[in-house]
């Protein structure tokens, strides 16, 4: 009796090509998600905003010194000088259009009616924040005043 040691040359090519046709029917799957976790991650940053400015609001409410103040118009709040205090890790910059990498944003005036937040501590505006898959959401901004 002869004794097997291993496949066979043709088992072996048709395991290749299974694998290969599984590749194939499964990569597309994975080349988009590149541009979704883009967005996600813009999202992310969106709503770490959101929150650094409400802990910011109430760190002002209190009388806590390092406090930023928000209090221009939504224009003047929803830009580079003013928001970078607030997060870290990141860049924001003025304006919009897509940037150069995955760590800078574009932040810019939110939608909706202008709020001056010199009048109104406590009062939300919107800032927009533009990742660099091209996906723009709104960060809520909350106002100190002055």
């Amino acid at each position: 009796m002869k004794k097997q040691n291993g496949f066979t040359l043709i088992e072996l090519i048709v395991v290749i090509v299974i694998l290969g046709i599984l590749a194939a029917t499964a990569l597309p799957k994975f080349v988009d998600l590149s541009t979704e976790a883009g967005n996600a991650a813009t999202q992310g940053v969106a709503g770490a905003l959101s929150s650094a400015t409400s802990v910011n609001y109430a760190a002002k409410t209190v009388g806590k010194a390092g406090a930023v103040t928000l209090n221009g118009t939504n224009a003047a709040t929803c830009t580079t000088a003013v928001l970078q205090q607030l997060v870290s890790g990141i860049t924001l910059t003025d304006g919009a259009g897509a940037t150069a990498n995955g760590d800078t944003y574009n932040i810019t005036a939110g939608t909706g009616a202008p709020v001056t937040c010199a009048a109104s501590p406590g009062v939300a505006t919107k800032c927009t924040l533009q990742g660099f898959k091209g996906a723009s959401y709104q960060a809520t901004v909350i106002c100190t005043g002055p």
